[in-house]
């Protein structure tokens, strides 16, 4: 459940690219129907948090080269 509480988290930096009332158009704007096509890095008064258009980082990938032998016994 940690990982649930990053994504619904009410302390992140409102943004029109994950806002209910926007549609993503593209990588840089969106359709608000409130003020129209805007950037998707502003927001507004209006702003109310979609975490199912939130997109969130990919995971960092396993670095197998730096591993031996025994990293993985006990």
């Amino acid at each position: 459940m940690a990982s649930l509480g990053k994504l619904f988290r009410r302390d992140m930096d409102p943004r029109c690219a994950y806002c209910e009332r926007g549609q993503q158009i593209n990588e840089r704007e969106v359709a608000c129907v409130k003020r129209g096509i805007v950037p998707a890095e502003s927001h507004c008064r209006s702003f109310r948090y979609d975490p199912l258009k939130r997109v969130p980082p990919r995971p960092a990938a396993l670095d197998t080269e730096k591993l031996n032998e025994a990293d993985f016994s006990l």
